[in-house]
């Protein structure tokens, strides 16, 4: 198509729908009530029109009628409404009303218009942005730029929602009740893999953000690691299933490549240490193992974002590009770590940052309607005290995140600690029988925890709180069920 013949193409519009809109709301208010929630002024095409509906909102809003009586006054000196008939144009909008019955359509047809129009207004400028080359602004950044544009087009394009009846929140939640009961697993929520975390939490909710918290080599990355591959591996058998929503695992790590993080997965699996990998020394089996693995983790929907420096707005939205993505969906966003994401800049005070930073991340979790599951890192304040268990006082001095997580867990190892701490000396005045019998019980215990860990659940938004106790085999880099007779 010419040039000539797109410059000269009318926006979208229909104007018989803003008249009969009018028309419908100025012979009954009570159409008003079927658009307001979701028709502003500035949606419709004629500007006077979307002055005359302006105005009936206010009167009406006011408890006032608005019919082309009471409005006279108003557009009597109105240069615009003189043009197009003056008062007795709202005299003729009224005379040519529809029913009331077809207001929420005609509503519809004006927002969709005016979406048309905003989507050309976003296209045009991502034309002229994209001719502009400016030495501080990176293509990538008009991606972001754009896509921000566009997602809030979608939601401008919502006509639905609102308060909610108690009576529908209740057959919702009858509904997921219901789901619950036929689930084998007996979860309302998204597996964790982890029968005993499941069984408290009752897997991963939508909308929650989950805080995942622990000081360094504890295995947070691990334990998130091993959340996120369980969930891939439900979703996969779950996508099979005839007309079930796709969903995935998007999980952005900020700290480690991609390559390390398909490696620490891969040798979970396979059962291979992430050292015999890295240095190519494994045996045949071994290989067998690993090349099965690679299979099954290939077919898995977990997609990894290795974006170092991230920030919130770009982490918001590339999951909302997943979201929007039939082929992949969403279903779990898993952020490691939140230390690690860049700041907007706007504060100098690191502790603000990190409560905007929780606070978008919530916000992102219930416009996503999806679990997010986020690292934290703990202050050295936990290693001053005699007990190294962390609690939720430890999370003071990292922003607002106890108060905006719906769940905060600890990961604790005590095996790290009495490793840091070496072998008992002995006591003066110990004779040499008593202190290598307490070497003994030391080593005892050292054998004992070697493989324990503990998650301890320090606050849940939905139910009870306690430890959970787990095994975890270092070598690996792997959560799983504690049982007394595992070995690593």
């Amino acid at each position: 198509m010419a040039d000539e013949e797109l410059n000269n193409r009318i926006p979208p519009q229909n104007e018989d729908a803003e008249k009969a809109l009018l028309g419908a709301i100025l012979s009954n208010n009570r159409a008003l009530e079927n658009v307001s929630e979701f028709l502003l002024p500035e949606h419709f095409a004629n500007p006077v029109h979307g002055e005359i509906y302006k105005a009936c909102k206010t009167y009406i809003e006011q408890g006032r009628i608005a019919d082309p009586i009471t409005l006279k006054p108003i557009f009597a000196n109105e240069e615009a409404l003189k043009n197009v008939g003056g008062a007795d144009y709202l005299m003729k909008l009224a005379a040519a009303s529809m029913t009331i019955i077809n207001a929420k359509d005609y509503g519809q047809q004006i927002l969709d218009r005016y979406i048309r129009r905003r989507l050309i207004d976003v296209g045009t400028n991502m034309v002229n942005e994209a001719y502009t080359i400016k030495v501080d602004e990176e293509a990538q950044t008009q991606i972001t730029s754009a896509e921000e544009e566009l997602y809030k087009i979608a939601n401008e394009s919502e006509t639905t929602g609102g308060p909610k009846q108690v009576n529908a929140a209740l057959h919702e939640s009858l509904s997921i009740l219901e789901k619950t009961m036929e689930n084998p697993t007996g979860l309302s929520g998204i597996t964790t893999g982890l029968t005993d975390l499941d069984k408290l939490l009752g897997g991963l909710h939508n909308s929650d953000l989950i805080v995942l918290a622990g000081r360094p080599g504890m295995g947070k990355s691990a334990l998130a690691t091993t959340i996120a591959f369980n969930a891939a591996r439900f979703f996969e058998e779950e996508n099979k299933k005839k007309g079930a929503e796709k969903k995935s695992v998007a999980l952005f790590s900020l700290e480690m490549s991609a390559e390390q993080l398909a490696t620490r997965i891969l040798s979970a699996k396979a059962k291979v240490s992430g050292e015999a990998i890295r240095t190519g020394k494994v045996t045949n089996d071994q290989f067998d193992d690993l090349a099965a693995g690679v299979a099954l983790l290939s077919k898995l929907p977990l997609y990894i974002d290795e974006t170092p420096g991230i920030n919130v707005t770009a982490i918001r939205n590339r999951a909302r590009r997943l979201k929007r993505d039939k082929g992949s969906g969403l279903g779990l966003i898993v952020i490691d770590y939140l230390q690690l994401i860049s700041s907007n800049g706007r504060s100098e005070n690191r502790v603000q940052e990190l409560s905007a930073m929780t606070r978008s991340l919530k916000i992102m979790a219930k416009e996503l309607n999806v679990p997010v599951l986020v690292l934290s890192q703990l202050s050295r304040s936990v290693e001053q005290r005699d007990n190294k268990k962390p609690m939720l006082s430890d999370l003071r001095e990292s922003g607002s995140i106890e108060q905006d997580a719906d769940i905060v867990m600890f990961v604790y190892r005590e095996i790290y600690y009495m490793k840091q701490a070496g072998d008992p000396a002995r006591h003066q005045n110990e004779t040499p029988d008593k202190y290598a019998l307490r070497l003994q019980e030391w080593k005892q215990k050292m054998l004992e925890v070697e493989n324990q860990a503990k998650v301890i659940v320090a606050k849940n938004r939905h139910g009870s709180t306690r430890d959970i106790d787990l095994f975890f085999a270092d070598k690996y880099g792997s959560f799983t069920d504690l049982q007394k007779t595992q070995t690593p």
